[in-house]
């Protein structure tokens, strides 16, 4: 680009500063040279915003009402400027005054601008991006004081982040896939403030693998208490309601009631309990100086190749430790639904034998919201979430 070139574009993009501000082609060199921090790059900057911002309304109005300022041109149009109101905007850059044009009519919507809007859209992304990776609204503030010098107050981080409610919405209403080859469903439990006292919540999360081997996750259901099959039972209509018309098979822990939640909406379905929560369980009592050869005999019961042969160990462990026949009853009580696995190849065995794929999900939800103990209600619970998935 030729230095004539590079003349006529500084002109374009420093044509509103210079006009407000008096400033020649060449002072505004000298300001540029004279830049010597990123702090005065952004000084310089901060200064441009609110010019450059008032200068695009300003054309907005002018074709909005479809006369240039001060015309004789807009006389008896039927619409006409109506002075300023003042809005301080926060930028990227720090605060910045600027005068909002107004019409008669009151039928201007600018865009560079819009009404209600005291912060830059870079300024909204930032703060819900800072809030999906957990930060505290307190910690959101300082950060952007620190490093913006943007004043902004929790009540303003609420109400940005609020901005994804109804694509919450949208997504959660979503229609789904008719078939899904595996569902796993599982909850998680966080702590709310509810009408003046702390309670659980459960967030229900349904996780599944549609046909092509890609996972998805069906949605996110918030609800008091612990978690209970009565609710899970609510969960499934909605995603039958949603379009999803069956499930070849649903990987579940041990909750009491699941398989009969499951099998009310989908009664073709195969459930397939998690050995990993049945192996937990059954450990859980055991003193501590059995539980490592306990927990290798008990291996050999789901790496058996064939169901026959696994219910067969099953058996030797139960003669091998008299003692422990109680913690055993339960996998023979639930053995239908702990042995669907071997029916099928080892690849598939590996991803429905146990509701890790949901657990890791979890795991990812856990480390999001870790720096906020008790969630102020319901909503900024599943703001988060939804944005941590």
């Amino acid at each position: 680009m030729c230095k004539w070139d590079n003349r006529i574009t500084f002109i374009h993009l420093t044509h509103v500063y210079n006009m407000s501000n008096l400033l020649s082609y060449d002072e505004y060199q000298d300001k540029v040279k004279n830049l010597k921090t990123a702090e005065d790059v952004n000084s310089f900057v901060r200064d441009l915003v609110g010019p450059v911002l008032q200068e695009m309304l300003e054309a907005e109005m002018t074709n909005h009402v479809g006369y240039e300022k001060h015309s004789p041109v807009g006389d008896h149009t039927g619409n006409s400027r109506n002075g300023y109101s003042e809005k301080n905007l926060r930028t990227g850059f720090g605060p910045s005054k600027i005068q909002v044009p107004r019409d008669r009519n009151g039928s201007f919507e600018p865009l560079a601008v819009k009404k209600y809007q005291t912060t830059t859209s870079d300024i909204e992304e930032r703060i819900i991006s800072m809030y999906a990776k957990g930060m505290t609204t307190r910690d959101i503030h300082e950060h952007m004081h620190q490093i913006y010098g943007v004043e902004i107050s929790a009540g303003m981080v609420s109400a940005i982040t609020d901005k994804v409610l109804p694509l919450i919405q949208e997504w959660q209403n979503r229609p789904l896939c008719p078939l899904y080859a595996i569902v796993y469903l599982d909850g998680v439990h966080f702590k709310v403030h509810e009408s003046g006292k702390i309670v659980n919540k459960c967030a229900y999360t349904a996780l599944g693998i549609d046909d092509e081997g890609r996972k998805e996750l069906l949605g996110l259901w918030t609800y008091g208490g612990g978690e209970g099959a009565k609710f899970w039972l609510q969960v499934l209509s909605e995603i039958k309601s949603r379009g999803v018309e069956d499930i070849l098979i649903c990987c579940v822990d041990g909750l009491k009631g699941f398989s009969d939640a499951i099998q009310t909406i989908y009664p073709n379905t195969v459930i397939q309990q998690c050995i990993i929560h049945q192996v937990r369980n059954t450990m859980k009592y055991l003193p501590h100086k059995h539980k490592d050869k306990f927990c290798a005999d008990l291996r050999t019961i789901y790496t058996a190749p064939t169901e026959s042969a696994g219910y067969e160990a099953l058996q030797k462990v139960k003669e091998k430790w008299p003692m422990y026949q109680i913690y055993l009853k339960s996998w023979e009580d639930k053995w239908a639904e702990l042995s669907p696995f071997y029916s099928y190849p080892h690849e598939i065995r590996r991803i429905i034998y146990t509701t890790n794929a949901v657990e890791s999900l979890h795991h990812q939800l856990r480390k999001v919201t870790k720096t906020t103990t008790i969630f102020p209600h319901d909503e900024a619970l599943t703001k988060l979430l939804w944005l941590a998935q």
